[in-house]
């Protein structure tokens, strides 16, 4: 009898494990999103009022800009159309909520962000990865 509650064990705890794993990182995009819109409340300058009404539009925004990306990263062109398509879109909602000028420069404070964050994600891998040495290199030594 034990023997057939190894092999089931066997069998039950690798798959346990494969469901609890995320299927989307969610919990890392959330954390991203949440800093990029303080980073850009902050920037624009918004009021609590605006703040508060600003929080659910980016939300909204961010999951649509992140699944547009997975949906036509195989095609930069398309690409580049739907997050124009997108941008406009939003910049009307964002419109309602704060003026025109600081509507607009939402896009641009996230684009400063994603930079900023792909600056710091690669000094961190060139401070993290020591040079290799190739095989010519110990050869010589």
């Amino acid at each position: 009898m034990k023997k057939y509650l190894y092999i089931l064990l066997l069998f039950l705890l690798p798959a346990v494990a494969a469901f609890s794993q995320d299927e989307n990182p969610a919990e890392e995009n959330g954390k991203i999103a949440v800093r990029m819109r303080e980073y850009i409340q902050k920037n624009l300058g918004l009021s609590k009022s605006e703040a508060q009404k600003f929080t659910p539009v980016f939300a909204r925004y961010f999951r649509d800009f992140a699944q547009t990306h997975r949906q036509n990263k195989g095609d930069r062109l398309i690409l580049q159309q739907k997050v124009i398509e997108l941008r406009l879109r939003y910049r009307g909602e964002f419109k309602q909520i704060m003026d025109e000028q600081r509507a607009n420069k939402v896009f641009q404070y996230e684009d400063k962000f994603r930079q900023e964050v792909i600056r710091i994600i690669k000094e961190n891998r060139r401070d993290r990865v020591p040079p290799r040495r190739t095989k010519a290199v110990l050869l010589r030594d």
